[in-house]
């Protein structure tokens, strides 16, 4: 897909972190941007921000976790704008690192709902519009480079479906002579505030997984902003991947070395192990 041109295009998750970065990026590449999250305020004031430096943006609060939000969101953009040309499925949740039988049944309910199901809510909602349409599109859905290793707990499993959706959908598309294509962006750190997503849990998933045991909230988000890719650069290289309808986009080169050993371990069929994780740098 080379022209961006006055397309218009849908980030969830947009109010911060790497989904205002793709949407920062698509204006720099002229599109109009209908602006998605469960944060409201937030969403407020990155909507004014980027309308006041002159974007074209339209914004829309959504739960992706719930299938009669993004069934709205589609609505509102196909009234607003009468196209979509771009998606991204990108709102995503963090519950802990604690070991997986300690995690909650509505941990499991939250972090699935929102990073799994939030992707096939965008799917069904969008790509019956984008095939309809008959005309050059592109779905970004954002995994993690989580969802390429071993290990991860919940967030792992739901990086992990995302890539399996994504790959599915891809050859899908391309066996059935449809002209959208996909991308699943595989991120390793980013300085987002993923780690503090416990600010939109919703009361309905009130009982938590204990937290002894979990990589503390500060530390890591200290890490994340000390050594996170910026999450412009982020959107920089979506915008590119787009224009060349690649499907993997991986930010973060020093994993390389981990999904090499978790696909040789697959292929020998020996047990899992991981490698020592290296101390992250910056891959501005």
């Amino acid at each position: 897909m080379r022209d961006l041109e006055n397309k218009v295009a849908v980030v969830t998750g947009a109010a911060s972190g790497i989904g205002r970065g793709m949407a920062e990026a698509f204006i720099d590449a002229g599109m109009r941007v209908v602006l998605s999250d469960v944060e409201e305020a937030a969403l407020k004031a990155t909507t004014s921000a980027l309308r006041d430096a002159g974007a074209d943006v339209h914004a829309v609060p959504a739960d992706v976790a719930g299938a009669q939000d993004v069934t709205a969101l589609a609505a509102s953009t196909l009234a607003k704008y009468g196209a979509v040309h771009v998606l991204c499925n990108n709102a995503g949740v963090y519950a802990g690192s604690r070991p997986s039988w300690e995690s909650t049944l509505d941990d499991w309910a939250w972090v699935l709902g929102v990073n799994l199901m939030g992707v096939v809510h965008g799917i069904k909602a969008f790509l019956p519009v984008m095939i309809e349409q008959d005309e050059a599109a592109h779905i970004v859905n954002t995994a993690s480079v989580a969802g390429l290793l071993t290990g991860g707990s919940l967030y792992g499993v739901t990086k992990t479906g995302v890539v399996a959706l994504s790959e599915t959908v891809h050859l899908e598309l391309v066996e059935g002579g449809f002209k959208p294509r996909i991308s699943v962006l595989c991120p390793g750190l980013v300085a987002t505030d993923i780690y503090c997503s416990e600010r939109n849990r919703p009361a309905r998933f009130s009982d938590c997984g204990p937290r002894p045991g979990d990589w503390s909230v500060d530390t890591a988000r200290q890490a994340f902003k000390r050594h996170g890719m910026n999450p412009r650069t982020v959107g920089e290289r979506v915008v590119r991947a787009i224009h060349e309808e690649r499907f993997y986009v991986l930010t973060h080169t020093e994993f390389a070395e981990h999904i090499e050993h978790r696909t040789a371990q697959i292929l020998k069929g020996e047990n899992p192990t991981m490698l020592p994780m290296l101390a992250p740098r910056s891959e501005d």
